[in-house]
């Protein structure tokens, strides 16, 4: 007996679904590919704690890391309010407190979920190294406090520690080479460029000046020599950190030479504008480890100083801080006997106007202070000069240590590998929603006949 017309429909319908269903399934199964879905993004703070104020830094960059290092880039600059944490040796505690404005900017900026995941670092560069040697004590107590006061935040606290010089101009050398796109770019592909095209760093701090760059021939001290691996590359560099050479310090140095060669309690400064008139205390001028003159022997009286105006007489004075004679015949000799090879390529020195009146009186001082170490001390001549500039940001990244740091911190911290996904192309999506489609109907017409077309 043959099928009767319910019968040949139904089966019909039956027959069409199954095949376009697995028709679609084929499509799913078969054309699927893997893509990447977008990275998370990572952040990271840094506290910046220099001898005259702290800034803090927060820094971003993707998961999923460029050989093992970080794309990173600045999502926050903040000025602390107040000194140096170095400053706060009556009253340690406020050392931490001073932070927690610019703290908070922070919190507020990274995602609540990511706090605990956020690492944070607080470093601590020359200041801190002048009052350890001075008063190690009242270092401790500094960093105890500032410690105690960040571990309460809900990030993950990596410590405070205090930055070696020769840390503080590698990691400057690292950010101005990865905001200038010299330790890679991107083109459609990765490409890393020339060594050569590595540029130099000059930083002028407030008790420290730092030099780092890739020499042209080998390094012959091991002692100015560190080697960093970013982007799968390792970098040799040549650095050396002047303590006691930052500006303030020179400042301090300078007046102290001047109020020992001038033992009565007017003082005639031939870095100061003429007119200039002022009183300070030799107690707190002598205070600084960087002072190796012999103190007067009456430190509780004031010292009046009044200005000259004399270029001249500045520039001796201010020679008169460098001993330039134990590198005198050596060309791989910088000054205090430091050796140092022959600089090379571009330089990038970090540069910042207070813009206040109060420091009107220094800027004869620290101009020609500059000049002197540049070409006396670092010995760049009338060829290599035009290859300074000077800069407080480039490519919108302040220039400094901490970008470097952060560089180099995130070799540490585990790569997320990319989150995948099964896609198909377009085309094979519409086909496969076009078959489920007609999958569905063909089911429910099944469904219909079984329903309500009667049986014959």
């Amino acid at each position: 007996m043959g099928l009767t017309r319910r019968e040949q429909v139904l089966r019909a319908l039956l027959g069409a679904a199954a095949a376009s269903g697995l028709t679609t399934l084929i499509l799913i199964l078969v054309e699927a590919t893997n893509v990447l879905l977008p990275a998370d993004i990572k952040f990271g703070i840094v506290f910046d704690a220099g001898s005259s104020h702290t800034s803090l830094f927060v820094y971003q960059w993707p998961a999923d890391k460029e050989n093992d290092t970080g794309v990173v880039s600045q999502a926050l600059a903040c000025q602390v309010k107040g000194p140096g944490i170095s400053s706060y040796t009556s009253d340690p505690a406020q050392a931490g407190e001073s932070l927690k404005g610019c703290l908070e900017e922070a919190l507020a900026l990274i995602p609540k979920a990511q706090h605990q995941e956020t690492p944070m670092f607080l470093g601590a560069t020359a200041g801190m190294r002048l009052l350890s040697q001075k008063n190690s004590s009242q270092a401790r107590d500094i960093f105890a406090a500032v410690t105690q006061f960040l571990s309460q935040s809900p990030v993950d606290f990596r410590g405070a520690e205090l930055l070696a010089g020769q840390d503080e101009g590698a990691l400057g050398w690292i950010t101005i080479n990865y905001v200038l796109g010299m330790l890679y770019s991107f083109s459609g592909e990765w490409i890393r460029p020339p060594e050569g095209m590595l540029v130099g760093a000059l930083d002028m701090g407030g008790a420290s000046t730092q030099i780092t760059f890739v020499p042209g021939g080998p390094i012959l001290d091991g002692n100015t020599q560190t080697t960093l691996r970013l982007y799968g590359l390792d970098h040799s560099v040549y650095t050396h950190s002047y303590l006691c050479f930052g500006r303030d310090q020179m400042l301090n140095r300078l007046l102290a030479g001047l109020v020992q060669s001038s033992p009565a309690p007017l003082v005639r400064h031939p870095c100061y504008h003429s007119g200039y008139q002022g009183t300070l205390s030799l107690a707190s001028l002598y205070a600084s480890p960087c002072v190796h003159t012999t103190a007067p022997l009456n430190l509780t009286r004031n010292l009046t100083v009044e200005g000259t105006g004399n270029p001249r007489a500045c520039v001796s004075a201010i020679r008169d801080l460098f001993d330039f004679l134990s590198c005198e015949g050596r060309a791989d000799c910088a000054f205090n006997g430091v050796y140092q090879p022959p600089v090379r390529g571009q330089f990038y020195v970090e540069a910042s106007s207070p813009g206040q009146d109060r420091w009107l009186r220094d800027y004869c001082a620290s101009g020609l202070y500059i000049l002197t170490l540049l070409l006396e001390g670092y010995r760049f001549s009338e060829d290599t000069w035009p290859n300074i500039e000077f800069r407080k940001q480039a490519g919108g990244t302040d220039i400094g240590w901490t970008l470097g740091y952060m560089l180099n911190l995130t070799n540490m911290i585990p790569a997320e590998a990319p989150a995948q996904w099964r896609a198909e192309s377009y085309s094979i999506w519409v086909a496969g929603v076009v078959f489920t489609v007609l999958t569905l109907v063909a089911i429910l017409g099944a469904a219909a006949v079984q329903l309500f077309w009667p049986q014959d």
